[in-house]
């Protein structure tokens, strides 16, 4: 039975052995433990998700509960994947922050994914990358 908590920010550790099981470790710092533990520390709502005592799934966002909620990851391990868990981890944070819409960049892998659970296409992101200048 899968257990969905909003009450724990998992470790450095058990965060990155999630994140290593699923596509989405290739695309995050998860060997820096510095700025992968800020991730972890300063998003404001995290729904996690425990098979017993192995985080199976993460929905990690910024919210001001008003108005948007970012979803920055959605991480399934691979063997829980195509159970729904991902599904709920939405559906925890659409319910955690009500009033505000959920906007998040979708990885190239993913993209199939959010129309398929609702979510609507949106043409315009952009993107500024630490080293790139403002000008």
């Amino acid at each position: 039975m899968i257990v969905y908590r909003t009450d724990v920010i998992p470790d450095v550790a058990t965060a990155r052995a999630l994140y290593a099981d699923c596509s989405l470790g290739a695309r995050r710092p998860i060997d820096d433990d510095a700025r992968f533990g800020a991730m972890l520390a300063h998003a404001n709502l995290t729904v996690t998700a425990w098979d017993g005592g192995t985080l199976v799934g993460i929905s990690r966002s910024l919210t001001d509960f008003g108005f948007t909620t970012y979803l920055a990851d959605l991480a399934v391990r691979d063997a829980w994947q195509r159970h729904g868990i991902g599904r709920e981890l939405i559906r925890r944070t659409q319910q955690a922050a009500p009033q505000a819409k959920i906007v998040l960049l979708a990885a190239p892998a993913a993209v199939d994914y959010y129309p398929r659970v609702g979510f609507r296409h949106h043409a315009s992101a952009w993107l500024l990358d630490p080293d790139d200048a403002l000008r």
